[in-house]
C-alpha cells in the first residue's frame, strides 16, 4: 500500500509583487526570470555585488507574486538586501506567513491524487486547494506552500521531526545556507550551476562579474559534497578535516547543512570543500574526530547545466 509522510519545515518565503517585479528581480538573481511560469519552479542564487551568496532559493509564482523559498537565514538576508534597492522600483517585498510542508512518498501519483494536485505535462509546480502551491522536487518528494489553517488529507501522516525529509534533501545535493554561511560562497561553490540555477545569457545582475569569471576563467576551486558517517549522537559539525597521511590531518572545508538519524545513527552533511577531492578521501569531523566520514555520490553532474 502506498505510503506518504509529511514533515513541517523551517523554510521561509519572500513574496515579491508590484508592477516592476519582473524587471527588478531579474536584475537581482542568477536565474533568467523569463523562464519562470505558473507551472514550474526554478533554482536561483541571490548574490552580493562581490558575487557571494546571500541565499540559494527556489523560485515559483503564486497569483501575481514571485515566491522565493529558502532557509530562514537566507530569506532574512535576501529580503533585507532586496528591500534596500527596491525603494527605487514599484515592488512590494515581504516575508510571507505561509507554512512549508515536506512530503515523502513511495507513490507520487497516488499522493498527488490524495492532495488534489494536478501537474501539467513536463511541469513541476501547480496551485491546489485554493491559494496553495506544490513543488514536485523529484519522484519521491514534494514541497507544499500552504496558508495557515490548511489540513492534510487523511492517509498522509504528519510527523514533528523533519529529519527524514532533511536527509533526502542532503542526499539530493540541494544547498541550504545557515547563518554562518551567508555571504561566503560564490554560486558554483555550492553546485548551483548543476541545478540549472545560473543563466549565463540573461545579461546583468548583481554579482554577475564574479559568477562569470568563475565559469570562463576556471577560477572556482571548491564544490559541494555529500558526506555520511556513523555517530552515537548528533555531532553538529561546523568544519571537516581530511587525512593527508598517517595521523596528519588538515582542514578540508565547512559544513553548511546536516542531519542526524538517531535510530540508525547515520549522520549526513553537505560540505564545501576543494573540488578535486575523490571518493577515496578520508574525512572526519573537526570537533568530533572519532566520526569518520565518506564522500557519497552526487545525483548530478557538476558541469554547467
Amino acid at each position: 500500500m502506498a505510503q506518504a509522510n509529511a514533515y513541517p519545515l523551517s523554510l521561509q518565503l519572500i513574496s515579491v509583487s508590484g508592477a516592476d517585479k519582473l524587471s527588478y528581480l531579474h536584475g537581482q538573481v542568477t536565474q533568467d526570470l523569463n523562464l519562470l511560469t505558473d507551472d514550474n519552479y526554478l533554482w536561483a542564487g541571490h548574490c552580493s555585488p562581490k558575487g557571494k551568496l546571500w541565499a540559494t532559493l527556489r523560485l515559483s509564482k503564486l497569483n501575481d507574486s514571485y515566491l522565493l523559498l529558502g532557509s530562514q537565514a537566507e530569506t532574512d538576508a535576501s529580503c533585507r538586501e532586496l528591500k534596500k534597492y527596491g525603494v527605487f522600483a514599484k515592488v512590494d517585498i515581504e516575508i510571507t506567513h505561509h507554512q512549508v510542508i515536506g512530503i515523502l512518498t513511495d507513490d507520487m501519483t497516488h499522493t498527488s491524487e490524495q492532495l488534489g494536485l494536478t501537474f501539467a505535462q513536463e511541469a513541476n509546480a501547480c496551485t491546489f486547494a485554493g491559494n496553495n502551491k506544490a513543488l514536485q522536487l523529484d519522484s519521491q518528494r514534494l514541497l507544499l506552500i500552504v496558508e495557515h489553517g490548511y489540513t492534510l488529507p487523511q492517509g498522509i501522516a504528519l510527523h514533528t521531526d523533519p529529519t527524514p525529509f532533511e536527509t533526502a534533501s542532503i542526499l539530493a545535493g540541494e544547498p541550504q545556507l545557515g547563518e554562518s554561511s551567508i555571504d561566503e560562497y560564490v554560486p558554483q561553490m555550492v553546485n548551483l550551476q548543476a541545478l540549472g540555477a545560473i543563466s549565463f545569457k540573461k545579461g546583468c545582475y548583481t554579482g554577475q562579474e564574479t559568477v562569470a569569471r568563475m565559469r570562463y576563467l576556471g577560477k572556482n576551486k571548491r564544490a559541494l559534497y555529500i558526506v555520511k558517517g556513523q555517530a552515537a549522537a548528533h555531532p553538529r559539525e561546523s568544519e571537516l578535516e581530511i587525512q593527508l597521511d598517517g595521523d596528519n590531518w588538515r582542514r578540508a572545508g565547512k559544513v553548511i547543512h546536516q542531519a542526524y538519524d538517531s535510530t540508525s545513527q547515520d549522520y549526513y552533511a553537505l560540505a564545501v570543500m576543494a573540488n578535486d577531492l575523490t571518493d577515496a578521501s578520508v574525512l572526519r569531523g573537526k570537533t568530533h574526530p572519532d566520526v569518520a566520514l565518506a564522500i557519497q555520490p552526487l545525483p548530478y553532474s557538476l558541469e554547467d547545466n
